[in-house]
């Protein structure tokens, strides 16, 4: 009987405790900050400014066209 009620009282302890996650953060940047207000780091582009959101739209569509095959492969 006894194992049964210690049984009975750890297990569901030990599945609520489970259901707790704590924040997984590596920055102090939060969720909701705009993506072009970055700080000054190592790997930001050359020429970029902080909080030129024009000049961050300017840098993906650079990235997404140098990723595109199309525009790699030569013309047959």
């Amino acid at each position: 009987m006894r194992p049964l009620l210690v049984l009975g009282v750890v297990l569901p302890l030990a599945l609520l405790g489970a259901c707790g996650e704590t924040p997984q953060t590596a920055t102090a940047r939060k969720a909701d900050d705009k993506a072009w207000d970055a700080t000054k780091t190592p790997h930001m582009v050359a020429g970029f400014k902080a909080g030129d959101k024009a000049a961050w739209e300017q840098q993906l569509k650079s990235r997404v066209q140098q990723q595109n095959e199309y525009n790699r492969t030569p013309p047959r």
